[in-house]
């Protein structure tokens, strides 16, 4: 803010010398404007690659000369989780899932052996997007971040990446025991397996009558949008959420979704996502 407010005393200080001196015509250029604050989804993009630039290792050196960014010494997921947040990481992972591709930079979801990493606005082109199939290795550089900041989703962000030698498809780990518990955030971004949960009512239609989903959070969506619904185990009551930008309409997970009754028991597999809790990105479900 005291950098604006400085900013408008020069200029205004400039427009009242160019008045003086005679140039009435003349008018200061604007200040560049603040670009709002990004969200997990729709955020401001890195600066985009060259068209020219198209295989994985040309993007990193464009990121390394542009941003800085590096490739350090490969961590392990232990060291990772132990790393400061807003420090710069190298670790080695698998594509598992690819949420969006926008003005070359690409988040997508991965997994190693060890633990996973969701990789937020990394630097990518759309030809090199299209090479990251589920299963490809990549090492990645980038910052550890959280967002939001308390209790929020622990990502790397603002990445660079090549692709290596390898491949590793990652099997559902059920993590249904640890609902609830200060456990589940240790398998944070990992595939993961809900099994035997109760469809409860996530909300009513404007008849008064229960209904076992919601397009967005609030009902406010329509379709196309998130989807948010609710199961219960011993109980207790979760939320889960179908990621449009991932799983959108016509895919089987959508569709299964809009098809839930309450009451229903079923099983789900997906990502573990976190916002302010356990937010898991769903992409299957099927009757138990």
């Amino acid at each position: 803010m005291k950098k604006k407010i400085a900013a408008m005393l020069v200029m205004t200080m400039a427009l009242s010398l160019a008045a003086c001196g005679g140039n009435s015509g003349s008018t200061a250029a604007p200040a560049e404007s603040t670009p709002a604050e990004s969200t997990a989804v729709e955020s401001t993009p890195a600066e985009s690659v060259p068209a020219e630039s198209t295989a994985a290792e040309s993007t990193a050196e464009e990121s390394q000369e542009e941003g800085g960014i590096a490739f350090g010494d490969v961590m392990t997921y232990e060291e990772f989780a132990a790393a400061d947040f807003d420090t710069l990481v190298t670790v080695e992972t698998y594509v598992q899932a690819k949420q969006s591709w926008w003005e070359n930079t690409a988040s997508i979801y991965t997994q190693a052996e060890d633990g996973a990493y969701f990789i937020y606005s990394m630097s990518c082109s759309e030809e090199d997007y299209d090479k990251l199939v589920p299963g490809t290795k990549i090492k990645v550089a980038g910052y550890k971040s959280q967002w939001p900041e308390q209790d929020g989703e622990i990502e790397i962000s603002e990445a660079i990446f090549e692709i290596e030698d390898g491949e590793y498809i990652a099997e559902p780990t059920d993590v249904t025991e640890f609902l609830g518990t200060d456990e589940l955030p240790d398998y944070m971004n990992r595939y993961v397996s809900f099994n035997g949960l109760t469809v409860e009512a996530a909300g009513q239609d404007d008849a008064g009558n229960d209904v076992a989903f919601l397009y967005s959070w609030d009902g406010s969506g329509s379709d196309g949008d998130d989807l948010y619904f609710k199961a219960s185990k011993d109980g207790e009551i979760y939320t889960f959420t179908v990621e449009s930008y991932l799983t959108g309409a016509g895919t089987d997970v959508y569709e299964a979704v809009k098809a839930l009754e309450v009451g229903q028991t079923i099983d789900m597999t997906g990502f573990l996502y976190w916002y302010e809790g356990m937010n898991p990105h769903i992409t299957s479900v099927t009757a138990a």
